[in-house]
């Protein structure tokens, strides 16, 4: 008997069983060839989710200090 499930597209359209594996072909898509064969692409996807809120505290902090920067012109 067919049933319906919840499933999650990425940007191409692909279908994931989770919303983490979606975002992770949409992060190794943004990243495009990573090395010399493409392989560690993933690997830095998973990476970055891993360390998503010290990269976006890195860039709070750049923000900040682009918004000081044009603050003193």
């Amino acid at each position: 008997m067919a049933k319906a499930v919840q499933a999650y597209a990425d940007d191409t359209g692909q279908i994931h069983a989770s919303a983490e594996n979606a975002i992770l072909a949409d992060l190794t898509n943004i990243l495009g060839r990573v090395g010399a064969e493409g392989g560690i692409t993933q690997g830095l996807a998973h990476l970055i989710l891993k360390k998503r809120p010290e990269i976006e505290r890195v860039f709070a902090d750049l923000d900040a200090i682009s918004a000081d920067q044009e603050g003193s012109l």
